[in-house]
């Protein structure tokens, strides 16, 4: 089952964003994150692959990363990403498409 269809069918379900996020994490970076574990500080992520997230979570989970989003907190722990995308797709249930 794709992400899209988990949203289509079942209410958000952050343990599996967190596990989906932390794989693609894991696999881009070749480490093994905590879901609570500071990217940035550790030297995990840097500026350029921050970017990568951003489109990441866009396709995975179709939402769009714009404006006071692009915060670096926002993307520093796998949870914090998690809550990104959970506020992303709740706002957008409520008015857009």
């Amino acid at each position: 089952m794709t992400t899209e269809q988990q949203s289509e069918q079942a209410p958000f379900n952050t343990d599996a964003v967190i596990d989906e996020i932390t794989a693609f994490v894991a696999e881009q970076t070749r480490t093994s994150p905590e879901a609570d574990q500071d990217l940035f500080a550790t030297g995990v992520a840097n500026s350029m692959f921050a970017m990568r997230l951003v489109v990441f979570l866009e396709q995975a989970y179709s939402v769009t990363v714009a404006g006071s989003d692009l915060q670096l907190s926002n993307f520093s722990t796998v949870k914090s990403m998690a809550a990104l995308v959970a506020r992303l797709q709740a706002s957008g249930a409520d008015g857009d498409v």
